[in-house]
Parts: structure tokens; C-alpha cells; sequence
């Protein structure tokens, strides 16, 4: 038998015996029977503790009374946990009794064994109605086999319930190296890719794993491009110009992007684009103008929200693609959300309604997320009415939500950007700092894998990007001549980012061509 004092690991943190039990326990779950057993030979360690085999020969063999007086006799359980147990067994011995018949030694078992045990009043009276119960209804005998079933039924139950070190938590090994891999993956300021990571050494990712090259320059728009957002499947790509033009972009299989369709309707410059849930529509904003409703697959405008007089300052869509909401920059007009031929639903406005500058619907349809009077975030739950107002100290000029509807970002002018909770646990926001802002809209952005990046344009024509757990950019991308206003990470491609700039170009941007570049220090 092992000592059990023994430790392993250089920090002495991990007891033998217990380590090789739950190898043990994994090889029995992996269908390594064999090796499980020579090594619980080899070691004189059996991953089930005494307790729990005395208890796994009695409830094979229905040796009820036994089964009572062992779980009676463990030390360190919870009387609740005894309770529940014992509960367990009497539920398998009753029905048992009943099986064969033996109505009385069913009601015996219950005077005696259930209404002397700690067992609630509510779960004894549920078993003497439950032996009524069965006895008016007459059931047939249950065959042999299924009873021997429900005991290994009650055994595995039983072996769930039951605390270490009486039994171990289900697949504890895998448990134990998921959570370890999950720690490397969280301290990982790159990881962006999907599926396994080996085990044979620690996790850490290259600059490769984001874009920080540029793979390619857009230069269709003829002024200064003020927005630029991908769609919900990845495969184009919209921008807005103040040359009075939106442009859809084809996102083709190799990361590069076409030409697809130039919307030209509006007198205005553009400022602002929404997709449709479904990405068969998309919604542009006319600086100082009215909503457009075009189908992304002709390039034809479908449908004029509102007049000359009504001023869109941002539009997003519900799920289902059939409704949508804009908010206006002129304070008595305010919120108004239509369906897509036009028809008003609801309207927010009055002469109490303040302007409002940014809105988003989160994607699962729960709240409407409006910037008002320049400093303040309103988080509108839809169904139930019940509102929410986060007060910042300086202005905000843009607003993003993540793609899980849990977390939003706001762009301040005090050269911050922060992230809240939707929920409204957070008394306080996480702050990213290190980029330039303090006269322009400038737009940032969730991305990567589970939304675990934040980009955002600059004054000083960079983009950054920060890991969501630090404060201070990873990365800073040049490339741009003036300042970047927006920009967009693609939701089904983690490694392509697209960003708009006043330099009349879009810079789309992949992974570093070099596959062995390592992580840089972190930028001040």
C-alpha cells in the first residue's frame, strides 16, 4: 500500500495516493480495464474507497439493512447528504418489496427504517403514496434483469452523489487537465484559434494568431470612409463614406475582397450601416438624412425611413430580421422601430427624450442599448421594460456590443475605451487605454474567438488592439496616412480585420505572413 503522506511535483502540492486513483479512475472511463486493474495491483490503490465498495457489494446483493448501516456509519458526510442517500436506497428497497409482493414488510421497512431516519417528512410521505400508488395500480412484476439494472442504476447515482474521498467526481482527471489548459489559454495574450491544444507543452500563441499585417487596400470610395462593419456570416463586408456612397464587399474563400455592389441614394455622406440579422439586408445612415433599406443580393434600395426632416444618427436590427430601430440626433424625435415595409411599431420620443447619438440591440433580442445626451448608456430590457442607466464622466462617441450579448464598449473622448456588463454586475468598467481620441467619432470593436479582443481606430491613424483582460494594446497597426474612424472584425474568420480611415482607404488585415513570430512585449 502506497504511503499516504508521499507527495509528487516539485512543489510538493500533490499527494500520491490520490493522483494514482484518479489514473486509476481515468483508465477505467477511457475502457482501459486491464491497466486499471494492474495498476490498482502494482500500487495497492483502488480508486473506490472502502466505504464505497462494502456499499457496492450491498446494494448488488440487497442487503438493504447493511446498505443503511454503512451510510449510517461514514464520517464527514452532511446530514443532508446523508438524508438524500439513505433516500436513495429506500426508494430501491421498497420497490423491491413491493415487486415480490411483500406489502408488509414494505410498510414495516417504512415505519421502521424511514420514519426513524433524518429523512424529511415531505420525501416519507411521497414514498408511503408512492406504495399506494403502485399497489391500486396494479403493475406487473418487474423481471429480474431490470431490477439488477435499477441497482447498478442506483450504484452509479450513488457513486455522482457521494463526496470525495467516499467517491471521486466524474472523469476528475480530464477535469483536473482541462482546467489547466483553460489557464494557459486564458494567460495566452494570442489565442484565437478553435479546438485542442497539445499537452506535450505549454500553451503559447504567436503574433500569427491576429491580424497585424495588411493583406490588402481598398481604395473604391472617393473621400473619407466614416464606417465599415463585416456581416453576421463573414462573407462580405460594408463601408460608408462621406462621398455620399456605401459600398457591399464579397469576402471571397482567400481573405481577399471585391467589389460587389455601390449603393448610391442618399445626398448625404453615409455615416452608418446595420446587417440584417440574416445578412439578405442592410440599413445605411445618411449624415443629417433619412434610413435606406437595400437587398444585398441586387444592390437595389428596397425602402425610405422616414423624411428630410427626420436626422439618423444609428440604426440596428431585432433578431428575426424583420424589425429594426433608429435613433435620432434630434432630441423630440427619438427611438423608432419599424418593420421592413415601413410600418412604426413603437416609438421612445417626446420632449423629454434626449438625443441620441449611438444605439445596438444585443444579438439575442433581450435589450436596446441607446447613448444619450452625450454621457449617458440606457440599457432597455424590451420584454420586460425594465431600464438601466450607466452615467459616464466624458463624452461618448461610439458604442459596440459583443457577439454573446453579455458585455458593450464605449469610445470616450478622454482617449478611453470602456467595457460594462449588459447584466449590470460591474460597479466599475474595465478601461483600455493607449490610443488617440478627443475630437472625432472614433469606433472600436469586439473580436476573435469569443469575443476575446478589442480593436479600435485612432487620431493618430493606427489601430489598436488590446486583449480584453489588460488594459494597456498588444498590438498597434500602421498602415494608415490620416485618422482611422472605424473599424471591424470579422465574426467567422478570428484573423481578419477590416478598418476605414479618413485617408479615403480600407485596410483589410490578416495574420503576420511569418508563422514564428513570438509574442512581443506588451506596448506602454
Amino acid at each position: 500500500m502506497e504511503n499516504s503522506h508521499t507527495v509528487l511535483g516539485s512543489k510538493g502540492l500533490i499527494k500520491k495516493h490520490e493522483f494514482i486513483r484518479v489514473v486509476i479512475q481515468c483508465l477505467h472511463s477511457l475502457g482501459y480495464k486491464k491497466s486499471a486493474s494492474c495498476l490498482e495491483s502494482e500500487s495497492g490503490i483502488s480508486y473506490k474507497s472502502v466505504d464505497f465498495e462494502l456499499l457496492e457489494s450491498q446494494m448488488l446483493s440487497a442487503k438493504w439493512d447493511d446498505c443503511i448501516n454503512t451510510l449510517n456509519g461514514i464520517k464527514g458526510l452532511t446530514d443532508d447528504t446523508r438524508a438524500s442517500a439513505l433516500f436513495m436506497v429506500f426508494k430501491q428497497c421498497l420497490l423491491e418489496s413491493l415487486n415480490h409482493g411483500d406489502d408488509s414488510s414494505a410498510l414495516a421497512f417504512l415505519r421502521k427504517r424511514v420514519c426513524a431516519s433524518q429523512v424529511g417528512k415531505e420525501k416519507v410521505h411521497s414514498l408511503a403514496f408512492g406504495i399506494l400508488s403502485l399497489k391500486e395500480m396494479g403493475l406487473a412484476k418487474i423481471d429480474d434483469n431490470v431490477i439488477c439494472q435499477l441497482r447498478k442504476r442506483l450504484l452509479s447515482d450513488m457513486e455522482r452523489f457521494l463526496p470525495p474521498p467516499i467517491s471521486l467526481p466524474e472523469n476528475r482527471l480530464e477535469h483536473l487537465v482541462e482546467m489547466a489548459v483553460t489557464a494557459q489559454i486564458d494567460s495566452c495574450m494570442y489565442h484565437n484559434s478553435f479546438g485542442a491544444v497539445s499537452l506535450y507543452e505549454d500553451h503559447c500563441c504567436g503574433r500569427d494568431q491576429i491580424p497585424t499585417e495588411t493583406i490588402q487596400i481598398l481604395t473604391d470610395h472617393k473621400n473619407e470612409v466614416w464606417f465599415v462593419q463585416f456581416s453576421n456570416n463573414g462573407e462580405y463586408l460594408a463601408s460608408a463614406s462621406s462621398d455620399c456612397t456605401a459600398i457591399i464587399w464579397k469576402v471571397l474563400e482567400d481573405d481577399k475582397v471585391t467589389l460587389k455592389h455601390t449603393l448610391r441614394s442618399h445626398q448625404n455622406a453615409v455615416s452608418f450601416v446595420a446587417w440584417s440579422p440574416d445578412d439578405t439586408k442592410l440599413l445605411t445612415c445618411g449624415n443629417m438624412e433619412v434610413l435606406k433599406l437595400w437587398d444585398v443580393e441586387t444592390g437595389t434600395c428596397k425602402h425610405t425611413f422616414g423624411n428630410h426632416g427626420f436626422i439618423v444618427s444609428s440604426c440596428a436590427w431585432f433578431p428575426g430580421s424583420k424589425r429594426l430601430v433608429c435613433g435620432s440626433s434630434d432630441p423630440e424625435k427619438g427611438i423608432y422601430m419599424w418593420d421592413c415595409d415601413g410600418n412604426e411599431i413603437k416609438a421612445w420620443k417626446g420632449m423629454r427624450m434626449p438625443k441620441v447619438l449611438d444605439l445596438a440591440v444585443t444579438p439575442d433580442g433581450e435589450n436596446l442599448i441607446s447613448i444619450f445626451s452625450d454621457k449617458e448608456i440606457r440599457i432597455l430590457n424590451v420584454r420586460t421594460n425594465a431600464e438601466r442607466v450607466i452615467s459616464e464622466e466624458h463624452p461618448i462617441t461610439s458604442l459596440s456590443v459583443s457577439g454573446d450579448s453579455k458585455f458593450l464598449i464605449v469610445n470616450l473622448n478622454s482617449q478611453e475605451i470602456h467595457m460594462w456588463d449588459v447584466a449590470g454586475r460591474w460597479d466599475k468598467p474595465l478601461k483600455y487605454t493607449g490610443h488617440m481620441q478627443d475630437r472625432y467619432v472614433i469606433r472600436s470593436c469586439f473580436g476573435g474567438l469569443n469575443s476575446t479582443f478589442i480593436a479600435s481606430g485612432s487620431e493618430n491613424s493606427q489601430v489598436y488592439i488590446w486583449n480584453r483582460r489588460h488594459s494597456k494594446p498588444i498590438e498597434v497597426l500602421f498602415g494608415h496616412l490620416m485618422t482611422v474612424n472605424c473599424v471591424s472584425w470579422n465574426p467567422k474568420r478570428p484573423r481578419m480585420l477590416a478598418s476605414a480611415s479618413d485617408d479615403q482607404t480600407i485596410r483589410i488585415w490578416g495574420p503576420s505572413i511569418s508563422k514564428n513570430i513570438l509574442p512581443g512585449k506588451q506596448l506602454n
